[in-house]
């Protein structure tokens, strides 16, 4: 017998957004089921109708993972909300939704899914999962300032975790986080009175740039699914 899915968690799974995102829009009355307003408690059984906003959620178990190259420039965010919108630049053959952030003026590895649930687990700040730049600054990459971003920049009311840093020239390091405060390394940097002049990020977790084109996307491989779901607990 089938005895259906929780709303949240089919939201999730078809990409809408996260859970816990989709109990919000619940509350608000803003997702309907055969078009009755649903609650928090409704199930989702087969055949039936979702809706959020007005609009029908589509369902679909095949699940997909793009890696992209963010080009410098354009921004992490809707098509309809920015003119400069990453979907404006690239055309995905699926809809699917960007996993964290790059800023405008920053580029590289950028992860999109339409798993919901994969991309919350990617996001969460306490599974430490890895991320890796490079960086030049607007000055000398000294041994001080290799360790004072190691151990840690006070920014945003807070500590820094301690990551790994290495020069990679006069003007420019690699860094590995396992954190993502919001423009994290240009603050660390600006802390030491130094401003970020070039950004990129080349890796996330085992996912690697590579030599993927600024504006291209690629499918990850088998492999590389399957190394990503293991170290997200799938």
């Amino acid at each position: 017998m089938n005895e259906g899915i929780r709303l949240n968690k089919y939201l999730s799974e078809a990409g809408v957004c996260s859970r816990r995102q989709a109990d919000k829009l619940i509350e608000e009355g803003k997702v309907t089921v055969d078009g009755e307003i649903a609650n928090l408690g409704t199930k989702v059984m087969p055949g039936v109708k979702v809706c959020c906003d007005g609009r029908p959620v589509k369902f679909d178990k095949n699940t997909v993972i793009y890696a992209y190259n963010k080009p410098n420039g354009y921004v992490c965010t809707s098509k309809e909300a920015d003119k400069d919108s990453i979907f404006n630049y690239t055309e995905f053959p699926v809809k699917v939704n960007y996993v964290g952030r790059l800023d405008k003026n920053s580029q590289g590895l950028l992860l999109l899914t339409n798993d919901g649930e994969l991309a919350n687990a990617i996001q969460k700040s306490k599974n430490n999962h890895e991320k890796e730049y490079i960086v030049r600054i607007n000055g000398t990459v000294t041994d001080e300032f290799i360790k004072g971003m190691s151990d840690g920049v006070p920014i945003l009311d807070t500590i820094t975790k301690k990551c790994k840093v290495e020069r990679v020239n006069t003007r420019t390091f690699r860094i590995i986080l396992t954190q993502g405060l919001n423009r994290q390394i240009r603050r660390m940097c600006d802390y030491f009175g130094f401003r970020v002049s070039y950004l990129k990020r080349v890796r996330i977790m085992n996912v690697k740039l590579g030599n993927l084109k600024s504006g291209e996307y690629r499918r990850l491989t088998t492999e590389e699914e399957r190394i990503l779901r293991e170290k997200c607990g799938f």
